[in-house]
């Protein structure tokens, strides 16, 4: 058990590459803050932590699975006794009724937790996505601001196509209804009056708040304003890692937080192992940029048959045991002739086949719901923060039984996520 006060705050990210991006925004305060894989070993720790935070798969399950999963992890989480709990969901709030629900998520989280409130936090303007009057925009590779709905990636997402820009109705679709705006002219007059606006509401908990984020200031103002709400019960926020933005605030952390060692950044010798699951232009754009690897399109005709999928592992074995890096990818706009869940499936039993003939020092795996899968199946068991490689992005150390694994530097990062060169920069060790 997590020994003396509890976290100030507990994180469940809705997918890994989530969950290690808001690990990352807490680790860059100085707060001692750990993420763990499983909802278990996150009950056992002996060290005392800040914020903890439990990354799970549930962006790509389906609603009946999310509410199974998500009761459980509630059960948990009321354990930590935290102040807040936040429920980490991708910044452009990608998800359906059926797919990803973070209504049901939520709504589960409710009934255990009962929580003095439900606050959706809208935007993360540090990654210029913005929530203006309940309205979600967001920037594109183009260097345009898009709505939602109308922005090139996201509305034509293969899974979680972005139909509806307002977040209230959006959410609503999927069980989280009552949603009372709060825009972000509430937060012109500063936390003390967006503090006497979420005292109000609480009293009549539950009740569930959404709020608009357009600038850092805005992330500030709300910041201030939870630090000094009171009452004894949790207070569940749900949003992009511009929660942790905000709760990592001088007035909700701990003031003088104690000194911490930060993870050997000695890199590992070794080569490299990149798979790119995503089938976001932007991760397309980065794999074809990329010069250090020995590279290996995974087309439909090698995932799904066994044995031309076995002659490109020994293939890509053969490659790391010589000590050069390799880059296996998916090909964006290819027909697979087999569902998400399933080509997820065949990429994580390709990459625990390559490492269990082969080691790497480092692991970078691109897509949210390919590197939730490849770390489940690989057996990590709790991740930490080592350095930023780019806004979004950021070097783990993965924590492992298995000393071949154990301190893996990794890298999990979303579709859209990170700059052309991000691909070489990982590959030489590149860190800030």
């Amino acid at each position: 058990m997590i020994m003396g006060a509890p976290p100030v705050s507990v994180f469940i990210g809705d997918d890994f590459t989530g969950a290690s991006d808001t690990l990352a925004t807490w680790a860059r305060s100085g707060v001692r803050a750990k993420l763990f894989l499983d909802p278990a070993e996150a009950l056992r720790v002996d060290e005392e932590l800040d914020v903890v935070g439990i990354a799970t798969e549930l962006r790509g399950l389906t609603a009946a699975q999310i509410r199974s999963r998500a009761a459980t992890l509630a059960a948990a989480v009321a354990e930590l006794k935290p102040r807040f709990v936040h429920y980490k969901v991708c910044s452009t709030f990608d998800s359906s009724p059926d797919t990803g629900s973070i209504g049901a998520a939520v709504q589960e989280l409710e009934a255990v937790l009962e929580p003095r409130l439900t606050l959706v936090l809208g935007g993360q303007p540090s990654l210029a996505r913005y929530c203006v009057f309940g309205t979600l925009f967001a920037r594109a590779a183009d260097g345009l601001v898009h709505r939602i709905d109308r922005h090139p990636v996201m509305r034509q997402h293969p899974i979680t196509p972005m139909t509806e820009a307002d977040l209230a109705v959006h959410l609503a679709a999927q069980g989280l209804d009552g949603l009372k705006p709060v825009p972000f002219t509430e937060f012109s007059a500063g936390p003390d009056a967006l503090l006497a606006l979420l005292e109000a509401d609480s009293r009549d908990a539950p009740a569930r708040l959404l709020l608009d984020a357009v600038s850092a200031q805005d992330i500030s103002v709300i910041g201030q304003a939870l630090g000094r709400l009171s009452g004894n019960e949790p207070i569940l926020l749900v949003g992009a890692s511009s929660v942790a933005e905000a709760l990592r605030d001088p007035a909700v952390r701990l003031s003088s937080p104690a000194p911490i060692a930060k993870p050997d950044a000695r890199p590992r010798t070794g080569p490299c192992l990149v798979v790119a699951g995503s089938r976001s232009a932007v991760t397309d754009a980065q794999v074809h940029a990329a010069t250090l690897f020995d590279t290996f399109p995974l087309l439909p005709g090698i995932l799904d048959e066994p044995e031309r999928l076995k002659a490109v592992v020994e293939c890509v074995s053969s490659s790391l045991a010589e000590g050069r890096n390799v880059l296996a990818h998916t090909m964006p706009g290819t027909d697979y002739r087999m569902d998400a869940t399933t080509l997820t499936a065949r990429l994580v039993e390709f990459v625990s086949t390559t490492l269990a003939r082969a080691r790497c020092a480092r692991l970078g795996v691109a897509g949210g719901d390919t590197s939730s899968a490849i770390c489940q199946k690989l057996g990590f068991t709790a991740l930490e923060f080592s350095s930023d490689l780019d806004p979004g992005v950021s070097l783990c150390i993965g924590h492992h039984g298995d000393p071949g694994l154990d301190r893996m530097e990794l890298m999990l990062k979303g579709g859209q996520m990170g700059r052309l060169d991000l691909l070489d920069r990982f590959a030489t060790g590149w860190r800030t």
